[in-house]
């Protein structure tokens, strides 16, 4: 069921169940520790699709009617329920009550507190078809806009900034954040990444751009006394040369799959 939280669907689905991912091994759809809720006639969530999530929603929905079930369920992804992934999976099953519910809370906020951090500078047509890409991942989206108006029809799961001045932002950024630069004016565009590639602690610097805008801001950095080398870790155009669509949402999931890497192999080299 999509749109709701986990905690709005138990509000309208109260009899439900808990179905964890406790363990794996080898080749598997999902992680350890993700979960699932079933109730009666609907779900949340995903524990990896086909034919493995049909057995735990079937076993879910029985124990949910008063069948004895076992607690647990080891599952091989094998030839024997017509899957490849080759691994194994133990499943653990647990009726939500006031305690479990209150643990899906607790697991759901420290997961999000270790979402990486995006900050987006604009919100024209490009930056909003942005926003709408990155809403739905698992990553922490700040919208930064000089113009309030433009702050309008932005997806409710970004926090939205007003500011006068974005690039006086930049130093208070945490550590390891992406910044993504696609305002109205050139110029902005240019203060934001200089007071950016300043830092060498941030994940991804990406501009939206041309070639040309590439070389105009070499030569201002330059000028404003900025390194070249500093150049080597900006992304200018941001989204790649590989598919020449202008469309903002065809821009915005090149964005989003670019900077998901950007930042998945930026968290690998520091562990």
């Amino acid at each position: 069921m999509t749109g709701l939280t986990p905690g709005g669907f138990l509000a309208r689905h109260p009899v439900s169940m808990l179905v964890d991912l406790a363990e794996t091994k080898g080749s598997t759809p999902r992680e350890a520790g993700t979960f699932m809720l079933v109730s009666a006639n609907a779900l949340w969530g995903t524990i990896g699709g086909g034919q493995f999530e049909f057995i735990a929603i079937e076993h879910a929905r029985a124990m949910l009617a008063g069948e004895f079930r076992e607690a647990t369920l080891d599952v091989p992804l094998g030839p024997e329920i017509g899957q490849c992934c080759g691994g194994r999976t133990l499943l653990r099953f647990r009726p939500v009550d006031a305690s479990v519910a209150t643990e899906i809370d607790r697991r759901l906020r420290t997961e999000e507190e270790a979402w990486p951090t995006v900050y987006l500078f604009g919100a024209g047509h490009v930056g909003k078809a942005i926003a709408a890409a990155l809403d739905p991942l698992p990553l922490s989206v700040t919208v930064l806009e000089t113009r309030l108006e433009e702050l309008a029809g932005l997806p409710a799961g970004v926090e939205l900034r007003h500011v006068a001045m974005p690039e006086a932002t930049i130093a208070d950024l945490p550590e390891g954040s992406a910044v993504l630069i696609v305002t109205h004016d050139h110029a902005l565009d240019f203060l934001i990444a200089r007071e950016a590639l300043a830092r060498r602690d941030l994940a991804y610097i990406g501009m939206i751009g041309s070639a040309t805008k590439r070389a105009t801001f070499a030569h201002w950095l330059n000028r404003e006394g900025g390194e070249k080398s500093w150049l080597d870790r900006l992304v200018l155009p941001i989204g790649g040369n590989a598919v020449k669509d202008k469309r903002p949402a065809v821009i915005a999931a090149l964005v989003a799959a670019e900077l998901l890497v950007a930042l998945h192999m930026f968290r690998t080299a520091v562990r």
